[in-house]
Order: structure tokens, then C-alpha cells, then sequence
């Protein structure tokens, strides 16, 4: 079987990154995996894919050597197995709360006797190899994501679920629930300690942490915390930020 490279990164103890995908279109979505970045996750719950558009564009991204990510919409097993059988390496579940939860997507994932992932590996197995079936335990990675107040609560039991490689945090959610906001303002310092506990439980546990990161400054500090996977805006957001940026540029000159 095609071996993750992401577990490759993480034995090395250096970050990786990932590319995030908005737009339900191949090219871009192949754009993206030809940027520098270490994988690639197609966004289904923020994103506006289709499961057909999905799949293709993990075909677009496995024209590159860049390992492919999804984030599922939500905790259901039936989305979870199809992006896995549709060649995803890894799955990123939004709004793990409790111990229980994360039990739940760390099986959909898993093949028995590990969990109970029904076996059907259709397009897995042209992308991962003919043995796929044999090792996709061992080399599919599982990221619980933790957003809320509650999550934070039950981290260390979170951080305890077999099978769970990493935790991400979705760095909007979470501030959204901590702090009644998703803008940095008086309350940071509770979202600050949030994310340090986050990341003592990750490394009590083994447990990779990443996070979701607005700026190239924000992803640095969170690097140097000790975060292990940065993911870093999204395509339709870095689209928006230059077109904006050059349209502005070429009107103040006219």
C-alpha cells in the first residue's frame, strides 16, 4: 500500500501543512497541490463539493505527490467510508465533544476488528495499491476536531480514543464558543489557555495537534507552541484576499 507521508512528517517531529479547498472544481483543486504545501484537504463541510465533485478532485490532487485530506461535514459514518473508499488518506471530522463522539468517527474509519468501516475500497485501491485492504488501518489518519467549550473540557479523554492520530482545532468555532466571538478581542487570553491545554493533552497522549490558521503570523506562533499541522486559510479565501488586492492596485493607478 501507498505509504501516508504525513506519518513520515510527524515521525520527524517538523510540521506539516495543508492546502484547504472551498471551490468544487478540479483545477483549482489541482492548483492547490502543486503549491508547496505537505497535503491537501477537500472541505465538505464549509465547502461548496458535491460527493461526485469530491472525488474528483481528489483525482486532481493525486496527480501530485501531495498526500489527500477530507473534512467531512459532519460525525456520520456513511460520509466518512465513501471519502475513504473514494481515495481519501485521511479524514478530519468537524466538532468532536466527548470521548463517546470520537469513538464513533475513529471506527468509521477503521476496519475490523479495529472499528467497523465497511470493506469496499473502490477507488482506494487504484490510488493506494491492491493490498489497500491489508494496511489502511495502519496508514489512514484520523483528526478529531476540537471547537468548543465542551470538547476542551473532555480533552484528556478525547486525546485517549485508540486509532486517533491527531487532534485539529477549528481556531473559529473554538473562539466562537469560548468567547461569543470569532474576532481576537478582550477574551483571548481564555482562548489562549484553551489552546494550551489542547496542546499539553496532545503531547500527554501522543497525539499530533493542529490547527486552523487565518495568517502566515498566526500559523508561525502556533508553530512555535508546538503545533504539528498547520492548515492555512482556503483557496476561495486566498482568491478573494489577491483579487481584491490587484483590482485595488490597478484602480489607484487608473
Amino acid at each position: 500500500m501507498r505509504k501516508n507521508k504525513l506519518k513520515h512528517i510527524w515521525q520527524t517531529e517538523t510540521a506539516a501543512t495543508s492546502g484547504w479547498l472551498h471551490i468544487p472544481n478540479t483545477w483549482s483543486a489541482e492548483i492547490m497541490a502543486n503549491a508547496e504545501w505537505d497535503c491537501v484537504t477537500v472541505d465538505m463541510q464549509h465547502g461548496l463539493h458535491s460527493m461526485e465533485t469530491a472525488i474528483q478532485m481528489l483525482q486532481a490532487i493525486s496527480t501530485t505527490k501531495k498526500v489527500p485530506l477530507a473534512r467531512v461535514n459532519w460525525n456520520e459514518p456513511g460520509s466518512i467510508m465513501r471519502l475513504l473508499d473514494g481515495g481519501a488518506y485521511g479524514i478530519i471530522c468537524p466538532m468532536i465533544n466527548t470521548k463517546q463522539e470520537c469513538e464513533k468517527f475513529v471506527g468509521a474509519c477503521k476496519y475490523p476488528p479495529m472499528g467497523y468501516r465497511s470493506f469496499g475500497p473502490t477507488r482506494a485501491r487504484v490510488y493506494g495499491g491492491e493490498d489497500y485492504g491489508d494496511y489502511a488501518n495502519n496508514e489512514i489518519v484520523t483528526l478529531a476536531m476540537v471547537e468548543s467549550e465542551e470538547a476542551v473540557k473532555n480533552i484528556d479523554e478525547i486525546c485517549s480514543v485508540k486509532g486517533l492520530d491527531a487532534i485539529f482545532v477549528g481556531s473559529g468555532d473554538l473562539r466562537l464558543s469560548l468567547t461569543g466571538s470569532v474576532k481576537k478581542g478582550d477574551n483571548e487570553a481564555v482562548f489562549n489557555d484553551a489552546i494550551q491545554t489542547i496542546l499539553e493533552s496532545c503531547k500527554a497522549h501522543n497525539i499530533i495537534p493542529g490547527i486552523w490558521c487565518a495568517t502566515v503570523e498566526d500559523a508561525k506562533k502556533m508553530v512555535a507552541k508546538g503545533y504539528k499541522f498547520i492548515a492555512l486559510k482556503s483557496d476561495s479565501m486566498m482568491l478573494t484576499e489577491y483579487a481584491n488586492a490587484q483590482a485595488k492596485a490597478l484602480k489607484n493607478y487608473i
